[in-house]
């Protein structure tokens, strides 16, 4: 297949320093440090585990959760019609 200029694995190299681009700036965003001992929202402790785990953790596991499941909620359309897809 001719690629014009481009040498032979361009396309490869490009999509891997795309990647790599995006697994530092995820990586950048992680948070370090030592966790909390006990969750900012309930106060109930986070086990050392967690802590060990999740470098910088802030919430217990069931505060966690419901975070994550509220922040999915807004990511998808359950009215189902074309018309609301379109918008």
């Amino acid at each position: 297949m001719a690629t014009g200029w481009a040498g032979d694995g361009a396309v490869q190299d490009q999509i891997d320093a795309t990647v790599a681009d995006a697994v530092r700036r995820a990586r950048s965003r992680l948070q370090k440090g030592p966790g909390l001992s006990h969750c900012e929202e309930c106060d109930a402790p986070i086990p050392a585990a967690r802590r060990k785990a999740v470098p910088g953790v802030r919430l217990c596991v069931a505060c966690q959760q419901a975070q994550d499941e509220s922040a999915a909620a807004g990511l998808y359309n359950r009215r189902g019609s074309k018309d609301s897809q379109l918008r």
